[in-house]
């Protein structure tokens, strides 16, 4: 962006525009999810950085290979709630400063996307977030193999997404993908950064 015009204010008039909640089986309709079902509260954090040539760029993970839970998948920062935390969004600044070295006060939240039902059992809402100051992340030392940023404008295209498949479960999974060099950024992660590039082509 050039002559002083705000970089983030697509995206916060994507955040204004919101679509509804989203879940990892909207491209699975033969999935019949049960009634009365609990999901845990979760939150991720979705934190963009501008450079000084006024591009945006996004900073994610790739999760340790010996995790139980999704390893070697790329994520946002971000986790269950605990008890201790205010509100959903406190989760999400807290896991940011233990996963990448994010310090709270070094981030101004955005806004929030609507919730995304997980097949993990979670129900996670993002916060999109501006990093005010350059930072050097900090990999959480046994999570988090690697924190990377790339271009947010790679992102944004929804062109650039693609719904592939694989067996999970006993059967075919379909899910979008939008990779980036020798990340393969898919699933819930995917599907989220979608809504968000479908918000700001509006």
């Amino acid at each position: 962006m050039t002559g002083g015009a705000d970089p983030f204010a697509p995206v916060r008039a994507a955040l204004d525009r919101a679509g509804g909640e989203s879940s990892d089986f909207d491209l699975n309709p033969s999935v019949v999810l049960p009634e009365g079902r609990r999901l845990r509260p979760a939150a991720v954090l979705v934190p963009l950085h501008c450079t000084d040539r006024g591009d945006l760029r996004l900073y994610l993970t790739k999760r340790a290979s010996h995790l139980k839970h999704h390893p070697g998948q790329i994520a946002f920062p971000g986790g269950k709630r605990d008890e201790g935390d205010a509100d959903l969004a406190a989760t999400a600044l807290r896991e940011a400063r233990e996963e990448i070295g994010l310090d709270p006060d070094n981030v101004a939240l955005l806004g929030a996307l609507a919730p995304h039902e997980t097949v993990t059992g979670f129900t996670v809402t993002p916060f999109v977030a501006r990093i005010r100051a350059p930072f050097r992340p900090v990999p959480e030392a046994g999570e988090v193999e690697e924190v990377f940023d790339l271009p947010f404008a790679h992102l944004c295209d929804p062109g650039r997404y693609s719904v592939q498949r694989r067996r999970w479960r006993g059967q075919w999974r379909h899910y979008y993908t939008v990779p980036w060099g020798p990340y393969y950024i898919w699933g819930a992660t995917a599907r989220i950064l979608r809504g968000l590039a479908e918000g700001m082509a509006e």
